[in-house]
């Protein structure tokens, strides 16, 4: 047997740094975390054997998250390709007319990230019907793309998405209660998401006929929409299951407590009804695999995620995060929201930021006493606001969508930080202090 080694902590702390500085560099993510791994277990002190067991030890210990993370990607691929998504958009955008228009639109991106479709995407479904609603109502750009992007912000942190279920496991809590936790946080990041927009909505260009006619251009042919009632059954059917276990447990009724409804199980299961319900069970094939695809990166960046996360572990910088903060005097319980916020920022990305961020400092932050609960919610909200940067994916994917060059989309970053704070510190003064 390999003998067991702790990595001195600074060693922690560079390879930590080296990958984080990598993914700036705009290095492959997965092989950036790898790199930063073994760099700090080489110079901490292990030897190749050790790394390699170290690092098997961290990628193994991921592997939970991964099953459920591709278990989501079933849900997503139904929700996606059917466009149950965009018959849930345009009914809410309808459904509150003109008047309403950036709640609506806020509403909208938050719905359909909140039942399991990628921020990104859900800003992609969601753009044309703004900039269409943003040329009749004469509402800026600018406000358009903070009402969609912040609405999706809150819409991820209590979604059943890949950032949501690493939250959860990272701190050993059900995806179900991490959703739970979130909602106010939510609502909150909604409201001051309606405000800023609507502050904005006469700053910045307006919406332009070529932008319209670029958006025709580039947007494929609409395909026949499923109708609203089969469009619910799939974020119904999962939301209810998942649901089971706490009512379970808050009622009492030992019968739902014993089920163990995992989300592993559920959302295929929610997926495959909804596919039935939608009258689609001919294309779940192609469902399951555009899902797959697109939980592809996800799950090679959790590989790599516990790779690192097993450098940290095996070394003294939990001990020496927990002393520091001691000494210093200040409250263990911020590290949580801190810690999801730095991680989120140098990844750019919701997910890799809170994995980092459990797989990092998780240990330091239940060492201080914080409910694994409370910290999985501080982690997760403190992940969505500076996920949106220009080295990640989204910045660029949203500039294109809402037909904006990089000056102009920059222009908003300040504004979903203002939304990603507000359900930060909604959930720190919840969890952190108040003890929700």
């Amino acid at each position: 047997m390999t003998q067991t080694v702790v990595v001195t902590w600074w060693a922690a702390l560079i390879g930590l740094a080296l990958a984080i500085v990598l993914i700036l560099k705009k290095l492959n993510a997965v092989y950036s975390l790898l790199l930063g791994a073994i760099v700090g277990c080489l110079i901490g002190g292990a030897n190749l054997l050790q790394t390699v067991n170290i690092l098997i030890a961290g990628s193994q210990s991921v592997m939970g998250t991964i099953l459920r993370v591709l278990a989501a990607g079933m849900l997503a691929g139904v929700m996606m390709e059917s466009g149950s998504a965009e018959t849930l958009a345009r009914t809410i955008v309808s459904k509150l007319g003109d008047r309403l228009a950036i709640f609506a639109l806020a509403l909208a991106t938050m719905v359909i990230t909140a039942v399991g479709v990628f921020i990104p995407v859900a800003v992609l479904i969601v753009s044309p019907i703004a900039l269409e609603a943003g040329k009749k109502m004469h509402i800026s750009k600018l406000a358009l793309l903070v009402a969609l992007s912040g609405g999706g912000k809150a819409g991820n942190i209590i979604s059943p998405n890949p950032n949501t279920i690493a939250a959860a496991k990272g701190f050993g809590v059900e995806l179900s209660q991490v959703m739970i936790a979130d909602f106010i946080p939510a609502l909150f990041g909604l409201a001051m998401t309606v405000l800023l927009a609507s502050l904005l909505k006469n700053k910045g260009s307006q919406v332009l006929d070529e932008d319209l006619a670029n958006l025709m251009a580039t947007t494929p042919e609409k395909k026949d929409l499923p109708s609203l009632g089969s469009s619910l059954v799939t974020p119904v059917v999962a939301i209810v299951l998942l649901l089971l276990n706490p009512i379970g447990s808050m009622l009492k009724i030992k019968f739902l407590t014993t089920l163990n409804l995992d989300a592993l199980y559920v959302l295929p299961i929610a997926a495959i009804i909804g596919a039935l319900a939608m009258k689609q069970g001919k294309k779940l094939r192609s469902y399951a695999a555009s899902g797959m695809t697109r939980m592809t990166d996800v799950v090679l960046i959790l590989i790599g995620a516990g790779a690192i996360g097993g450098l940290i572990t095996n070394s003294s910088l939990p001990e020496e995060v927990i002393a520091l903060i001691k000494v210093s005097h200040l409250s263990g319980t911020l590290l949580a929201p801190i810690s999801g916020i730095l991680m989120a920022a140098a990844a750019a990305s919701t997910s890799t930021g809170v994995i980092l961020a459990t797989g990092s400092f998780g240990k330091s932050i239940l060492g201080f006493g914080v409910a694994p609960l409370a910290a999985a919610a501080m982690v997760h909200t403190g992940g969505v606001v500076i996920d949106h940067l220009p080295h990640g994916n989204y910045f660029h994917v949203t500039a294109n969508a809402m037909q904006m060059d990089i000056s102009e989309r920059s222009k908003a970053i300040v504004y979903e930080s203002m939304v990603g704070l507000t359900t930060t510190i909604v959930a720190t003064l919840m969890f952190g202090y108040m003890h929700f």
